[in-house]
């Protein structure tokens, strides 16, 4: 199995090799073949992509917005007429199966692009200002060149998020994707060209941590957007300002579901496997930390221990598979490791915690895990696993769990399952998150703002929002009489 792509990299419009650069081995997360091997960026490649871009930049603000939106269109119809090969290239990255990247991965990129090529003319217009005879107005101006980091569980889609909103405001963008998932993006820069988009305005570039810095740091950057964990935004966002770039920072999260006694339970079940287990776990927003009251506890754990046994872990390329392999063998480590500290903790463990015996090859499973009696102050209930490891708390009473949900240095994220649509709202107008679901849980749709908030990072991706974190505001006053001067 082989997803060799023509070079490492796409800069201004073509593929680009620089064998100068150190082998990223790109791997099968299901078998752990190597399935490509590229090169990351030499400093010589980082300057190319920038220099590409900032020439590029200024026909392209130049271009009305509805012309810059056409070209996004015409590249999400390409994205859909193309999502089974674009899907089975991200099963290949990622490992996620093939019945999660066919619906939500190429199709969130697409609808990505769809949405800000058809909301750009009323999406970057300014405002008027009367001031008596005098009047001003404002105007949405772009950034310059932006620079994205990407993460490894959402390749695609994230080279999208970052991408639609950076170029409808009339931005370049240097891309750089995860080294562990290499591939996807290169296919969307391709596809970006092949809808109309100018050269050099979308540049994509492999590399590792040694990579970051140059992008981040180059004088001719604007802003960046990192998508990944909380030590690397600090990081990067501390370097960002030290030349006062812009920034958005999506980072990692630890949140809180809270399931009190009135809700459907098979739903908040539902809700809980969807927060913990899609994509084998790997998602940001995972609410992990999932409270329930505890006169249902019983309840809850016993169907959800059945429906959790009731997976189907296997290849992710078997459209029934429902669970596949996590990214790395490094990460599978990470999460078992998590698993142990949880057992020697005292927490409870429900179903899962090892490796399933099933699955043959080399491959990074680790099977859904559940535990229950999880305290606050547990490992596991404190810090970021990023995989299938469900912590199941209990708790009594409202005013309790609003406490304890909150006391964490994480904001990205939350849930509420209730009957009770009141208490539903009252708590999630409590909790300290950015993103916050009634019944319902990581439903991320293009329309609505998706960000954190405390440790979690800071901006919002997608919706109208986005559009202020790729542009500047620029006033204008117009003096209509003679100028009066003391002096």
């Amino acid at each position: 199995m082989k997803a060799q792509p023509i070079a490492s990299h796409f800069i201004d419009g073509e593929y680009v090799e620089d064998t100068d650069g150190t082998v990223i081995e790109s791997l099968y997360p299901a078998t752990g073949e190597v399935i490509a091997r590229l090169h990351a960026a030499t400093p010589a490649i980082v300057e190319r992509a920038i220099a590409a871009a900032k020439r590029a930049q200024p026909e392209w603000a130049a271009m009305s917005p509805t012309a810059r939106g056409r070209i996004l269109k015409r590249a999400a119809d390409i994205m859909r007429e193309r999502n089974r090969e674009l899907s089975e290239l991200e099963t290949l990255d990622t490992g996620k199966p093939i019945q999660e990247t066919i619906v939500a991965d190429p199709t969130s990129g697409a609808d990505s692009f769809e949405f800000f090529g058809g909301i750009a003319a009323a999406g970057l217009n300014g405002s008027y200002i009367p001031l008596g005879q005098d009047f001003a107005y404002t105007k949405r101006v772009p950034l310059g060149v932006c620079v994205g980091i990407g993460a490894w569980n959402y390749p695609q889609q994230i080279a999208c998020w970052k991408g639609a909103p950076a170029l409808i405001c009339g931005n370049a963008m240097v891309f750089k994707p995860s080294e562990n998932t290499p591939l996807g993006a290169l296919k969307i820069a391709e596809i970006l060209i092949e809808a109309g988009l100018p050269k050099g305005l979308y540049n994509v570039i492999q590399g590792d941590r040694t990579t970051g810095p140059l992008l981040v740091n180059h004088p001719d950057v604007a802003k960046v957007s990192l998508t990944g964990s909380v030590p690397t935004g600090r990081k990067v966002a501390a370097a960002a300002a030290g030349s006062l770039k812009h920034v958005t920072m999506e980072l990692g999260g630890k949140s809180p579901l809270i399931v009190f006694d009135d809700a459907d339970i098979d739903s908040a079940i539902g809700g809980a496997m969807l927060g913990n287990f899609y994509s084998t776990g790997q998602v940001c927003s995972n609410g992990t930390r999932v409270f329930v009251q505890r006169s249902i506890k019983e309840t809850f754990l016993s169907r959800l221990k059945a429906r959790t046994e009731n997976m189907v872990i296997g290849d992710p390329m078997d459209e029934a598979t429902q669970i596949g392999p996590m990214v790395s063998f490094d990460q599978r480590q990470k999460v078992m490791s998590y698993i142990e500290k949880g057992k020697v903790e005292g927490a409870t463990l429900v179903t899962g915690g090892g490796i399933p015996n099933h699955v043959t090859g080399e491959g990074y499973y680790v099977q859904p895990t559940v535990f229950a009696d999880v305290t606050d102050e547990m490992a596991i209930a404190r810090e970021e696993i990023f995989g299938p490891v469900m912590c199941v708390l209990d708790f009594d009473d409202e005013a309790e769990v609003i406490a304890r949900a909150n006391g964490t240095e994480f904001g990205l994220s939350g849930g509420v399952f209730t009957s009770d649509l009141t208490r539903g709202h009252r708590v999630a107008d409590q909790l300290e998150a950015g993103t916050l679901w009634i019944n319902t849980y990581n439903l991320c749709p293009v329309e609505i703002p998706f960000g954190g908030s405390k440790q979690s990072g800071f901006g919002r991706e997608n919706s109208l929002a986005a559009l202020e974190h790729y542009s500047e505001l620029k006033t204008v006053y117009v003096g209509m009489g003679k100028v009066e001067a003391p002096y």
